[in-house]
């Protein structure tokens, strides 16, 4: 057996995508090449500082670095960690780990960052004994479209949408409930491709609530209404909007702080109830 870990560097993208399907071949929810394109986009995917195990010139384990800011510090995000079902118990993904971290100090990498699911007690272990350090417990929401129970109330104000680029501005910001995750994050949403829509919905003139949207994946990257304007149907008026254009089976929410408790209570009015949780994990490097 000839084993070599090296960076993606010169890695084709259908070699990459091949690895990640085969790794993930025994999740349910699985991804075509569009897809997972859109996705890597998002999360900000880099080649060069990202590395896999190879063996005979096939990939059998890999982590998929993003690079860039994350509150202000140049960070690695671990947008897919993966290994082929023959090949898992063998240490591949800390061997993987450990290979990197040279190259990402060399970068100037000051963190690294993850999220993983709770439920996966391995990983977490793993993680843990790498020393990284959990800082934020994510809900995460998957629905069907057709099982998406979203009834409009009768609405007594008057309002416009309207398609917007990009809307970030104290008035929007301050309708978060929470920081964005990497992958929902400002510098995600302006890595922008065409399968991303942002909405706002005004009255007076004045923005009451957005939403971002990843119409292929079918991902809410942002869903807010400002607080003024909340319980007066405003947020299910922009879930039906992102319905409208879904391009997915499925509706999902991922990374949504589990300290929103408002989310949670919006979604489950809409039949959307969390399937998981996740934690947010950061290693100082």
């Amino acid at each position: 057996m000839i084993m070599e870990i090296k960076s993606l560097t010169n890695t084709d993208f259908e070699t990459i995508f091949k690895a990640f399907s085969q790794a993930f071949a025994d999740y349910e929810v699985q991804i075509n090449k569009e897809q997972f394109e859109t996705m890597m986009m998002r999360r900000g995917f880099n080649p060069d500082l990202s590395f896999a195990a190879f063996e005979n010139g096939d990939i059998v384990s890999f982590t998929l670095n993003g690079i860039g800011d994350f509150n202000d510090i140049l960070t690695a995000y671990d947008t897919g960690t993966g290994t082929l079902i023959e090949y898992r118990g063998k240490g591949l993904a800390t061997e993987i780990f450990e290979y990197s971290i040279p190259f990402l100090k060399e970068a100037g990498v000051k963190q690294y960052l993850l999220e993983v699911l709770q439920h996966n007690e391995n990983a977490v272990s793993v993680y843990r004994k790498l020393g990284f350090k959990t800082t934020r417990e994510f809900n995460y929401f998957i629905c069907k479209n057709k099982e998406v129970k979203n009834e409009i109330k009768n609405i007594d104000f008057e309002y416009f949408t309207r398609e917007i680029f990009c809307l970030y501005n104290k008035t929007t910001e301050e309708a978060w409930e929470y920081y964005p995750s990497w992958q929902n994050s400002v510098d995600s949403v302006l890595r922008w491709n065409a399968n991303i829509f942002c909405m706002g919905l005004f009255i007076d003139n004045e923005v009451a609530g957005y939403f971002i949207f990843d119409t292929l994946l079918g991902d809410i990257m942002h869903l807010a209404v400002v607080k003024q304007h909340r319980r007066k149907g405003i947020g299910g008026l922009l879930l039906q909007e992102m319905l409208k254009r879904n391009k997915n089976d499925v509706i999902k929410i991922l990374n949504a702080d589990t300290t929103c408790t408002s989310i949670v209570e919006f979604l489950k009015a809409k039949n959307i109830g969390v399937m998981g949780k996740q934690f947010e994990m950061i290693l100082d490097i």
